[in-house]
């Protein structure tokens, strides 16, 4: 995992004594979450570094795409893009991401411990820097629901439009709507993947989405379900978890979470691969400053993701704002973890753009 040598020396410094103004181009997926990279990260790097400006483009959700566009053209204008873990392996492989060097280029733990051995598993990809652990789960409004039905608790509900009807929400992608149908199909977890891999077991995830299709509100962005449940216009849909908590604890929407099958993922930083070195020399200072111990504890006061590093966790404290403790909202509380799918994204590194096209296509049919 060593960078070649070029690029290590000056690129590793700090940029404290840069003479020239830097502007920076950031990458992530807007609302909640982005908002809390600004107060965790991005603002008070800024107030040490006045001569710095960070611009955001919220175009992660199509970053595997744009960044093969903009290698093909050959013209990087993003510096520094958090991408889910799975399209982080996909950008390595193809050699659009810059390989890492963890401990040479990330800070140690506050307890001393090596950037390696502190984010340990999760470190799924020699260019891929974990930030947080999160979830796809769902909620749904109980006032919503008919007179005398039951309060959902299983993921199933969202395919059981008997017991519950109206229109649900599911984010425009196979991945984790594939996983829950097959596992509301009977298949279970162990062997969702095995048989996803073959042309039988995807024809019966569709199939099992054909049920609820025409039922169905497709989404892309991650605030548009609590936006759509708070309308009434869904009486359940999938969310990132932190998205739900915003509606729910800073909103006071009336939601209830609903944990089941909670699909565990993780997100994280990714350099471009070919960042001259006076654009690569600020971006390797502000990602060692952003992922040190504190600052990914401190994101978890704005957004309840958990910290990647382990020495991390220990520091999760009150949410920023409201005063509330966090970790009971976290993915990895007990009580919210008890039934978790656990997502594969080297599987999903693999499969994506066989499936993103039967889904599209499945779509159009």
């Amino acid at each position: 995992m060593q960078l070649k040598t070029l690029l290590l020396g000056s690129a590793v410094a700090s940029i404290g004594g840069m003479a020239a103004a830097q502007d920076m181009t950031f990458v992530s997926w807007g609302g909640a979450y982005q908002a809390s990279q600004q107060k965790a990260y991005v603002e008070p790097y800024l107030a040490d570094h006045p001569d710095m400006s960070i611009t955001w483009d919220e175009s992660s959700a199509e970053a595997v795409a744009k960044l093969r566009a903009m290698n093909e053209a050959g013209n990087i204008t993003w510096d520094l893009v958090d991408v889910v873990a799975a399209d982080a392996i996909r950008l390595c492989d193809e050699g659009l991401a810059m390989e890492i060097d963890f401990d040479e280029m990330l800070a140690e733990g506050d307890d001393g411990t090596s950037a390696e051995d502190d984010f340990g598993d999760l470190l799924v990809s020699d260019c891929f820097i974990p930030q947080i652990v999160y979830s796809t789960t769902a909620a749904y409004r109980p006032d919503l629901l008919p007179e005398g039905a039951p309060a959902p608790e299983s993921i199933c509900a969202m395919f059981d439009t008997e017991t519950y009807p109206g229109k649900r929400a599911l984010e425009q992608r196979p991945i984790n709507n594939m996983e829950w149908a097959l596992l509301c199909d009977g298949v279970a977890k162990e062997d969702i993947y095995d048989v996803l891999e073959t042309e039988e077991g995807q024809d019966q995830a569709f199939a099992k989405l054909d049920t609820i299709k025409d039922d169905i509100i497709w989404w892309s962005a991650a605030a548009e379900p609590p936006q759509l449940l708070a309308d009434g216009e869904i009486v359940m849909g999938s969310s990132y978890n932190g998205r739900w908590f915003s509606a729910i604890e800073e909103q006071d929407q009336p939601f209830e979470m609903l944990w089941d099958a909670q699909v565990f993922d993780l997100d994280g930083w990714i350099i471009p691969a070919g960042l001259p070195e006076e654009r690569l020399e600020p971006v390797l200072d502000f990602v060692r400053f952003a992922t040190d111990t504190q600052r990914l504890a401190d994101q978890a006061a704005y957004i309840s993701y958990g910290p990647a590093r382990q020495s991390s966790a220990p520091l999760v404290g009150d949410h920023a704002e409201l005063g509330i403790p966090m970790g009971p909202h976290m993915p990895t509380a007990p009580e919210n973890s008890q039934n978790v799918f656990v997502y594969n994204y080297t599987w999903w590194a693999d499969y994506r753009d066989d499936l993103d096209a039967k889904f599209q296509a499945w779509l159009a049919q």
